[in-house]
Parts: structure tokens; sequence; C-alpha cells
């Protein structure tokens, strides 16, 4: 067991032997959970960038994925053949 001290700013510092068995390096983002019985828990945690889309980029999405006449043709005739 490892004894870590909180500094000023609410901030600790994990043993590197914690860190190493947990797989964790450098800027690591982890969750943090406090239990009724008064433990913290960390679990580390997967964060994904985000791309929000303003209405013009969801435009040029749409207009990119826009069939032609001759793909629409293609998509009604493999329905029809389908549904026989």
């Amino acid at each position: 067991m490892d004894i870590v001290k909180l500094g000023k700013k609410g901030q600790l510092s994990l043993p590197a032997g914690v860190l190493r068995k947990l797989g964790l390096r450098g800027a690591a983002t982890l969750i943090v959970e406090a239990t009724d019985d008064g433990a913290v828990i960390l679990r580390p945690a997967a964060v994904y960038p985000i791309e929000l889309y303003t209405d013009a980029r969801i435009k040029e999405f749409e207009e990119a994925n826009r069939l032609t006449e001759s793909e629409k043709a293609r998509v009604r005739k493999a329905l029809r053949r389908r549904k026989r």
C-alpha cells in the first residue's frame, strides 16, 4: 500500500508503481467516483474527439450523398426486383 499526500489545490500524485500496474502514462484521463463509505475510485476513461457540424457542413454531406438520376433508376429497378 502506498500513501499519497493531497496538495493545497486538491491535487495528488499517484505512485509510479500504481501507474505501471494500471498501464497509465502521461496525461491519462480518469473517471473519479466517491463511494458512500468514503473511498475514492479512479478508473481509466476513454476520450474520443467529436466534431460539431454546422448547417453548411451538413448541407455539403447531403449534396455529396445525393444520387444521380441514373443511380436513382438503378435503385428503383433493384427494389422492384426484390419485391417479386
